[in-house]
C-alpha cells in the first residue's frame, strides 16, 4: 500500500521537469522529505547539484522512456513538464511536450509501479476549448484520466509567480501587478489569482501525502490548502 510506504519512509519518487519553474522548487522538497528514500529525476542534461537520495537519470525524451529506464520502480510520480508555444517554436512542437511527452511519462510511471501521479496543468484546461493552449492541457488531463492511476492529482494554477529564464516584458509586468490584483479577485474569480511556483510545488507534496484515492483537480484555493498540508508536514520533520 502506497500510504503505508509513505508512513514508513521507504517510498521512491519519479520526477519529470525538475529543472523548470515548479519542478525546480519541487525537487529539493522531495529530497528533504523522509517520505522518500530515493528520488529519480529525469532530465536532458545532468542537474547542477547532487544529493544522497537523488538519482539523476539523463534521458533522451525523443526516444522511448520505458526502453531507457527498464527495471525502475517507484510509488509516486510527479510531472512538471511543460513549455510555451514561443519556446517550442510552433503548435506541433508544443503538443509534443505538453501532451505526448506527458502521456509517455505517465505510461512510464505506471510501468514502474506508480499508483499516484501528481501533475501540473493549467486553469481553464478543457479539451473542447477554442484556445489552443487550454485545449491541449484539457486533452492531456483526459489522457491521464484514461490511464486509471489509483490516485491522480491535477493542479490547475493560473499565472505562476517566480523567476523565469526568459521572462518577457508583459510577463514581467504581470508578475509585478498580480499580487496587487489578487485581493480584488473574489468569489468565482478567486481561482484566477496568481500563485507562487513554490506554493504549487509544496502543494504537490501535500497531494502525495493526502492519501486520497481517485481523480482530483485543484485550483487556487485547493492548491493553497494542499500547500498548507505539505508545509505542515515539512515543518514537523525539521
Amino acid at each position: 500500500d502506497v500510504a503505508a510506504w509513505s508512513v514508513l519512509g521507504v517510498a521512491t519518487a519519479l520526477v519529470a521537469g525538475g529543472s523548470g519553474l515548479v519542478g525546480g522548487q519541487l525537487l529539493p522538497l522531495l529530497l528533504q522529505s523522509p517520505q522518500y528514500t530515493r528520488v529519480h529525476a529525469l532530465s536532458r542534461r545532468p542537474l547542477p547539484f547532487d544529493h544522497p537520495r537523488l538519482a539523476n537519470r539523463v534521458v533522451r525524451f525523443e526516444a522511448s522512456l520505458q526502453a531507457q529506464l527498464k527495471g525502475l520502480q517507484c510509488q509516486d510520480a510527479f510531472c512538471c513538464l511543460g513549455t510555451t508555444i514561443r519556446e517550442a517554436g510552433n503548435q506541433s512542437a508544443f503538443r509534443a511536450v505538453d501532451l505526448e511527452l506527458v502521456q509517455e511519462f505517465a505510461q512510464l510511471a505506471l510501468s514502474c509501479g506508480a499508483e499516484r501521479l501528481v501533475v501540473v496543468s493549467a486553469l481553464g484546461a478543457d479539451a473542447a476549448s477554442k484556445n489552443f493552449y487550454l485545449r491541449v492541457k484539457g486533452e492531456m488531463e483526459k489522457a491521464l484520466e484514461a490511464k486509471r492511476f489509483r490516485s491522480l492529482d491535477i493542479l490547475q494554477p493560473a499565472l505562476l509567480l517566480g523567476s523565469r529564464r526568459d521572462l518577457r516584458p508583459l510577463e514581467f509586468a504581470a508578475q509585478l501587478l498580480m499580487p496587487l490584483v489578487n485581493p480584488l479577485l473574489l468569489g468565482r474569480w478567486a481561482r484566477w489569482r496568481a500563485i507562487p511556483a513554490a506554493t504549487v510545488a509544496t502543494a504537490m507534496c501535500g497531494a502525495a501525502q493526502s492519501g486520497r484515492r481517485g481523480v482530483y483537480r485543484y485550483t487556487h484555493d485547493g492548491i493553497r490548502h494542499l500547500a498548507g498540508v505539505g508545509g505542515r508536514r515539512q515543518a514537523m520533520r525539521l
